[in-house]
């Protein structure tokens, strides 16, 4: 899949579908790496910073995108004061640190779309990858590689057709995330009830935007 696709749809649990109306997965690959962020990147990721003021994280959460992920994270008995959504993660960082720090394209990438969408983005090593991803619940005995012991049945995972790839909202799968050697990434967009299918779809490529700058 080239880098001008369309975001492919990813597959969702029938018994997901059923019990949460709305929860969906977008993805696309492009043949680029990470490595350091370029000038132009942290001028726009420092813009941003300037403009992302103490007012807008502290209001962050009651936006409609924000507060759908805070919505879902209880539904799926997660505690989003205690283990921020996505945006609201890098929006406390940023409030911590002063600013937004500048860590990798990538990282750059993901920090300036989640921002300015709201939506949840990752990235996995896309030749770590098989087949089509999606999100489906773990089966008894089913672990994440890199930490020790079985997950819990029915997880929610984002797994590809052989295994997990990371946590619906945490940690990912050792040895398929983005390292300094990836030659393609796979990103991926997730949608809970009350995010448009749209605002996925274009975080995805402000995203791509950033890393093509």
């Amino acid at each position: 899949m080239g880098d001008d696709a369309e975001p492919q749809e990813g597959f969702v649990a029938p018994q997901l579908r059923e019990e949460f109306p709305g929860l969906g997965l977008r993805y696309l690959m492009i043949e680029h790496g990470s490595g350091r962020a370029p000038r132009q990147v942290k001028k726009r990721l420092a813009e941003l910073s300037n403009r992302f003021s103490g007012p807008q994280a502290i209001n962050l959460r009651h936006q409609s995108v924000p507060w759908a992920y805070r919505v879902f994270y209880r539904h799926i008995g997660l505690d989003p004061d205690e283990q921020p959504t996505p945006v609201e993660a890098i929006a406390l960082e940023r409030m911590k640190r002063g600013g937004f720090i500048s860590r990798s394209l990538l990282d750059d990438a993901l920090t300036i779309a989640i921002i300015e969408s709201g939506v949840a983005l990752r990235a996995f090593d896309a030749e770590r990858v098989e087949g089509p991803l999606g999100i489906r619940p773990t089966a008894p005995e089913e672990g994440l590689e890199g930490r020790p012991g079985a997950l819990p049945a029915g997880t929610l995972v984002i797994a590809d057709q052989a295994r997990p790839l990371g946590l619906l909202f945490g940690a990912t799968a050792s040895g398929r995330g983005v390292t300094p050697s990836t030659r393609s990434m796979t990103l991926v967009g997730l949608k809970v009830k009350g995010v448009p299918e749209i605002a996925v779809q274009e975080a995805i490529w402000l995203a791509v935007d950033v890393m093509r700058a």
